[in-house]
């Protein structure tokens, strides 16, 4: 650990405490350092060589701290990438990236000015059930596609208590800056950026004071993108279905990884990643003149890769696997579709 990376990691909530820390600690090519607890002392619980901090100026005039890592509320995610940014230290920021496209914008252009990376956590990149869609994909294993529809569901019919998520004045509170910031990225990662933006967004629980639902539909030109979300849906359905010119896919289940890191696991125990055989994916198509009725294997999920990935690029100096131009791109998406919804008509995508 005598050359590993230095990291101070600024939040020990949920995001904190359940993705970041662990998967970092996971990450040879890192060392957990400091972490910025503003009342609590609970991460030397787990990680005893870790030093608590309460002032930011601990972490940014601390010159071994080569990256920052923010998983704090949204509002308050550009304030520590500007600052940190600043003080030269290379940044993640959980999603989503920003509230607004342009603070997203004036962080990718410090940063760029500073010399130093910029990226978004978007860990669920690797959720596996996303990367057998991914190579559903690119393999054309559904030949041409022409409908991409994903499903991010729960049900929680009551709003959790005392969550700034569930809260109507914090700025870009709700499901759709959530849930819609990793689906979003998911189609830009499959597709690219779309050209128009349709989008209906609403509340469907009675008690709630921000939106839990939305379907986002992202036009592209040979294809429709669907990505709908809700807190209202007991009995989910698959959680992609992709049609195509020789025959559909269609996948269940959700990654196993978030669940174990919220039970204390980690990306180091055996068999990380892996899932269950009853949520294979069900591929129908044609090869030839053969017609294939398959179940296709889930590929295991490694979050670990964003930050293994992350270490490679820092010591190479160059660009991250998460792109800060298309995390820029996912909040202007956000904004499109809050438009499209409030107008009830589509919104052309444009910077």
């Amino acid at each position: 650990m005598g050359d590993a990376i230095k990291v101070a990691l600024i939040g020990y909530g949920m995001a904190g405490q359940v993705f970041h820390a662990p998967v970092i600690a996971a990450v040879s090519q890192f060392k957990l350092a400091k972490v910025l607890e503003r009342r609590t002392q609970e991460s030397p619980k787990r990680y005893p060589w870790v030093e608590v901090v309460r002032d930011l100026n601990d972490i940014l005039l601390d010159k071994e701290i080569q990256l920052v890592v923010i998983a704090t509320p949204n509002s308050s995610h550009f304030h520590y990438a500007y600052e940190s940014l600043r003080a030269g230290k290379h940044v993640v920021v959980d999603k989503p990236f920003t509230v607004t496209s342009g603070e997203a914008r004036e962080l990718i252009e410090l940063a760029e000015k500073m010399d130093v990376i910029l990226t978004v956590f978007q860990n669920r990149r690797w959720d596996g059930d996303f990367l057998t869609v991914q190579n559903v994909v690119d393999n054309k294993l559904v030949g041409r596609l022409v409908e991409y529809e994903a499903h991010f569901d729960r049900f929680r019919s009551v709003p959790k208590p005392n969550s700034w998520r569930e809260e109507a004045l914090e700025p870009a509170s709700g499901i759709l800056y959530d849930l819609g910031s990793h689906m979003i990225d998911h189609a830009q990662v499959l597709f690219g950026t779309p050209e128009m933006v349709t989008a209906d967004i609403r509340k469907q629980r009675d008690s709630s004071d921000v939106d839990d639902s939305f379907e986002i539909v992202l036009h592209y030109p040979e294809l429709r993108a669907i990505l709908k979300a809700s807190m209202l849906v007991k009995v989910p359905g698959p959680r992609f279905i992709l049609h195509g010119t020789k025959g559909s896919f269609l996948k269940s289940g959700i990654d196993p990884q978030e669940d174990a890191l919220k039970k204390g696991g980690s990306p180091s125990d055996s068999g990380w990643g892996e899932t269950t055989a009853e949520h294979r994916g069900h591929l129908v198509t044609k090869l030839g003149d053969l017609e294939i009725d398959a179940r296709v294997e889930t590929l295991p999920g490694c979050y670990q890769n964003f930050y293994s990935q992350l270490a490679d690029a820092i010591r190479a100096r160059k660009a991250p696997m998460v792109d800060p131009w298309v995390g820029f791109n996912t909040i202007r998406i956000l904004e499109l579709a809050k438009q499209s919804s409030e107008s009830k008509c589509s919104v052309k995508f444009e910077v």
